[in-house]
């Protein structure tokens, strides 16, 4: 089928915009969006799902922040003079500890042989919705003064919001340029992240600063960000979700979720079981939260770490020799590591460079193991 596009003059620019999802676009991240029924493929869980995950522990949170798009992303090739971004979000998330550029901005990365380089990041005309309730709308120029990385042909992501939903998303080029599939990853599955606010991106700077989106630019995977601010409680209808699908990794981190210790025992073990016997074989990383704080609190983070480590350990008892197990104290370790949170919770983006830092070498022997 033959790209559709509408040509438009964007100043002194002629801009022949593309409607994204369309072929050779890839929208990844989103490994649900054909379940979906209001027309908006830019959502991570179906309704279905959705009631049943709520309703489980009466968790209003989960059902708020499904229409995220933390995670997702689309990639393309291609030799452009300049990249338009022109999109309409279904909210313009505000929090009081992050950044708009993070919580509903959007990020573009290109690639230079083997390393990716960050070339903009946009948030600019996504404000809050007016009184009437009309939708917050962006037109940017994401790439036109990035003279370096226009000599040949190169591969583009384009990380969507974390803390927004996209009702519309629209990528502008010169119209001589040529649109073609990305390379495929190095990693032929996703890698899966299932956890707390901090996977989905609370508090990066931008969406491409999260360690999930770090890690899988690194490794060059498909990310699948199952992380949901307050959300993710160790789900009976989530475990048969992720134990019904295909991934290269998959990352347990919701410890700062469970509401305490007893809820954390009753469901974290369960939870790994329950994908363990749909997939022997796949790797699972377990992740405790950080700890930095009074001794009060250490002594209760270390109750709950000692759960988490239970489930690894029982598991090797077991026999299992694909399972890893990373303490969350050791997350933020180096220089100064009270300057890694913005609220001595969530990361900034020291605190994810240094989550990354510590995770990516248990993923890569991670999947090595595959």
């Amino acid at each position: 089928m033959a790209m559709q596009y509408i040509d438009e003059k964007i100043e002194e620019w002629p801009v022949r915009f593309y409607r994204i999802p369309q072929a050779p676009f890839t929208l990844e991240g989103l490994p649900l969006k054909d379940q979906m029924t209001d027309g908006i493929p830019f959502v991570r869980f179906p309704e279905e799902l959705r009631a049943r995950v709520v309703a489980q522990y009466d968790n209003p949170y989960f059902s708020m922040h499904v229409c995220h798009t933390a995670g997702a992303a689309v990639r393309f090739r291609a030799k452009p003079e300049y990249v338009f971004l022109r999109a309409t979000l279904r909210e313009a998330h505000d929090s009081n500890n992050m950044c708009r550029m993070g919580s509903r901005g959007f990020d573009l990365y290109c690639r230079d042989g083997e390393e990716w380089h960050w070339v903009s990041a946009v948030s600019k005309g996504l404000e809050n919705p007016k009184p009437e309730g009309t939708p917050p709308t962006c037109l940017q120029n994401l790439y036109g003064d990035w003279e370096p990385w226009r000599d040949v042909e190169r591969d583009f992501i384009l990380n969507l919001p974390m803390y927004s939903g996209v009702e519309k998303l629209e990528l502008g080029f010169n119209p001589s340029c040529v649109i073609s599939a990305p390379t495929p990853h190095r990693i032929d599955k996703p890698i899966c992240f299932y956890g707390s606010s901090i996977t989905q991106g609370g508090c990066a700077s931008h969406p491409g600063n999260a360690y999930t989106s770090l890690l899988c630019r690194e490794v060059d995977a498909e990310q699948v960000n199952f992380g949901n601010s307050g959300g993710c409680r160790g789900e009976d209808a989530m475990a048969e979700l992720m134990a019904s699908m295909d991934f290269s990794c998959l990352v347990l981190d919701y410890d700062h979720n469970a509401p305490d210790a007893e809820h954390l025992r009753k469901t974290h073990e369960k939870m790994f079981r329950r994908i363990r016997e749909a997939h022997p074989q796949l790797p699972v990383i377990l992740i405790s939260k950080p700890n930095f704080r009074s001794k009060c609190i250490e002594e209760r983070n270390e109750l709950r770490r000692q759960i988490i480590r239970d489930t690894y350990d029982h598991a090797v008892a077991a026999g299992d020799r694909k399972v890893w197990f990373i303490d969350g104290d050791t997350l933020f370790d180096g220089p100064d590591r009270e300057m890694c949170t913005v609220d001595g919770c969530h990361p900034n983006d020291l605190g994810f460079q240094r989550m990354f830092r510590t995770i990516l070498p248990v993923l890569q022997e991670a999947l090595a193991s595959r």
